[in-house]
């Protein structure tokens, strides 16, 4: 099992969560970012230098390819870890969630604002009212850290859908759209449904508003 990462940051692109770090042996590892970690990279310019993550392995019969997800400092782990034990959040959701500082969704859950969980991408409403009931009272360590606190989601939300994006756009491509054009009904659809999770529900969304017009 992995724990930890040490070595070069060899890409980190502004379109997708997912980097390479090339270890000192000339190994490759495909790591998942949560937006926040992918964010402060990009503020500190970090493509191409040094890197240590501190990692969630996850795999299981229903998943067998291994997801590593990584993580600047060993308290944004132990708090990942947390919101796992809250009912349907798994490893790839949770990582999703995660465009704001650990403080400040610590704290929302402390407050029980369920409105600013509800921000975050992949939390509707029942989900974010699990996250306060099952993790309520025990976030008082993270939501006292003095991290860089981001208090308002992206301006561009669809951002941490990247992936999700991309592939639904080459499955509008493969029906025939012209790429610009299935990239902005992507788009579209993302930002009235912030909340969709995968690939199908995207590809509903998107044919939905096809039907209207």
């Amino acid at each position: 099992m992995i724990t930890y990462l040490r070595g070069t940051l060899r890409r980190l692109h502004r379109d997708g969560l997912k980097v390479m770090v090339e270890t000192s042996d000339g190994v490759g590892y495909e790591v998942l970012l949560p937006f926040f970690v992918k964010r402060a990279l990009e503020e500190e310019g970090r493509d191409g230098q040094p890197v240590e993550f501190e990692v969630y392995y996850y795999q299981t019969e229903r998943h067998p390819v291994p997801l590593l997800i990584g993580f600047l400092r060993e308290h944004e782990k132990t708090f990942f870890e947390r919101l796992l034990a809250v009912e349907d959040i798994g490893p790839s959701k949770a990582a999703n969630a995660l465009v704001l500082s650990v403080s400040t969704i610590a704290q929302a859950i402390e407050d029980g604002d369920t409105a600013q969980l509800r921000k975050l991408p992949g939390i509707g409403a029942r989900t974010a009212e699990k996250v306060v009931a099952t993790l309520r009272g025990k976030m008082v360590e993270w939501a006292l850290l003095q991290d860089e606190r981001y208090d308002s989601v992206p301006s561009k939300p669809r951002e941490a859908h990247s992936e999700l994006a991309e592939s639904v756009v080459e499955a509008l491509v493969g029906l025939g759209y012209r790429r610009p054009e299935a990239r902005a009904k992507v788009d579209a659809a993302i930002d009235r449904s912030p909340d969709v999770t995968d690939e199908q529900a995207l590809i509903r969304e998107v044919f939905r508003t096809e039907r209207k017009s």
